[in-house]
């Protein structure tokens, strides 16, 4: 009978670990505030703040995931889009876009407005 290992391999992250340190970093790249991810993953401020000091993280299933969700596949869009220039990406989301019809970034704060910017950023990642 084989010895057993001293030490124990840990269990793969959960899902939840996954997407709240992932939605921070893309946060981080993006130059999003807390008071602005707080609006697009419906969240209070305090909640983002311990989101981002490791404190909390979002469950699945609820709403905020979900939203959290579309906002790191924006950001993973945006990010082949400006070949992983953050300066470009949060130049993107600040400024008025005729297509969309106002800032991404403020567009982002209502579920409607993250999706289609979502889509739209998809449509120009389609076409590279």
């Amino acid at each position: 009978m084989p010895a057993r290992s001293a030490h124990r391999e840990d269990p793969a992250p959960s899902r939840e670990s996954v997407l709240s340190k992932a939605i921070c970093r893309a946060a981080g790249y993006m130059g999003i505030s807390n008071a602005e991810m707080a609006q697009i993953i419906g969240v209070s401020e305090p909640t983002v703040s311990r989101l981002r000091n490791g404190k909390y993280e979002l469950r699945d299933g609820t709403k905020p995931f979900e939203l959290a969700q579309y906002l790191v596949r924006l950001f993973r869009g945006l990010d082949a889009i400006a070949s992983g220039d953050d300066e470009t990406t949060r130049s993107w989301l600040r400024s008025e876009n005729t297509t969309l019809r106002g800032a991404p970034i403020e567009l982002m704060k209502k579920i409607a407005g993250l999706t289609a910017v979502v889509a739209y950023v998809d449509a120009q990642r389609a076409r590279l």
